[in-house]
């Protein structure tokens, strides 16, 4: 375990311009840095960060409390300071913690543990970076929101996809993607996505943005008939989102933003309700041409910022609702055929 505040002075990270090739790191993205540090300041109770793994360019020597049994795997690591201490990985973390303590002293007596290596040249190092990445897989964006207990958001969103009449038994609480034969509508990920379109902006406490949200999708709701018909087992969920675009992440994503547009001009149900009216009315088949281009992409579902921006320009359109700058230039674009 070592102390915060030897991190900087101790472990180096080379920030030199080197080619890939005589490097034994990926290049620091410094843009990465200030979340990490302000997670450290904002949880200093309970922030957890995983261990450092440093090579070490010097002698290295143990001295067990014992010289048999347990005893022999604990006890003291002693290097001498004109050891050179490289990152193999955890470079972010070094320079979050480096960040952070600039910030607030006090944390240089937090600990954090730190594997070492015997520093056994660059392709070694390079070895070790590739190995410890090899098999590192990004948990998926669902179970990042069900976890997480210090995002307001995160906890909304699991209360509507759990207790919410709209939502409960069919949110897909673990995976970002649906299977073809997933029995769920949507994803934690997707609802997540819509939710913070919905909210973007909006100056709430905890219990109007719980009452706004849930309002707000259950008058969608009403409005989107399949939906219904699927919790009452008329339909498969499978059938619907195959046939249809309205459970995918990015008509959600759209119905979100089309009503954040409404709740900013007013947040009093009895004037935003019935200027969704018109979504009853939109054809959502995924067989629906206007939808080509928009949310489809040679017939598969797309995604990106573009898309989206063009999926939200066709609701508001139906709602009567005027486009912005970004929508306006990206509508004359999708309506010259670039797309």
């Amino acid at each position: 375990m070592c102390p915060l505040r030897l991190i900087p002075k101790i472990f180096l990270f080379d920030e030199d311009e080197l080619a890939p090739e005589v490097r034994a790191q990926r290049i620091l993205n410094k843009g990465r840095v200030p979340a990490l540090a302000r997670y450290i300041l904002e949880n200093p109770d309970d922030y957890v960060f995983s261990a450092l793994t440093a090579s070490v360019d010097g002698v290295m020597r143990f001295v067990g409390v014992s010289a048999q049994g347990p005893g022999m795997r604990v006890g003291q690591l002693h290097i001498p300071m004109a050891s050179r201490f490289l990152i193999n990985d955890g470079q972010h973390r070094r320079a979050a913690i480096e960040a952070a303590l600039k910030e607030n002293q006090a944390l240089g007596d937090e600990t954090i543990a730190v594997v070492f290596f015997h520093d056994a040249g660059l392709e070694r190092s390079q070895q070790m970076f590739a190995d410890l990445n090899r098999h590192a897989v990004r948990p998926a964006r669902s179970i990042g929101v069900l976890y997480d207990h210090r995002d307001e958001l995160s906890q909304l969103t699991r209360l509507l996809a759990l207790k919410s009449p709209v939502f409960r038994n069919f949110v897909e609480m673990e995976s970002s993607n649906l299977s073809a034969r997933s029995r769920k509508l949507f994803t934690l990920s997707a609802l997540y996505s819509a939710t913070s379109a919905l909210l973007q902006g909006l100056e709430l406490n905890s219990k109007d943005a719980e009452r706004l949200s849930w309002g707000f999708w259950e008058a969608v709701d009403e409005l989107i008939p399949d939906w219904g018909e699927v919790r009452s087992r008329s339909l498969s969920a499978a059938e619907v989102r195959r046939q249809y675009l309205h459970t995918h992440g990015i008509a959600l994503h759209a119905l979100g933003l089309l009503g954040n547009t409404l709740l900013h001009e007013s947040p009093d149900p009895e004037e935003w309700k019935p200027r969704l009216a018109p979504l009853r009315d939109v054809d959502w088949s995924r067989t629906n041409p206007d939808w080509e281009g928009r949310a489809i992409i040679g017939g598969r579902v797309s995604k990106n910022h573009q898309n989206v921006v063009l999926t939200v320009n066709h609701l508001r359109q139906r709602l009567g609702l005027e486009l912005n700058v970004e929508e306006r230039q990206a509508e004359a674009a999708y309506q010259r055929g670039e797309r």
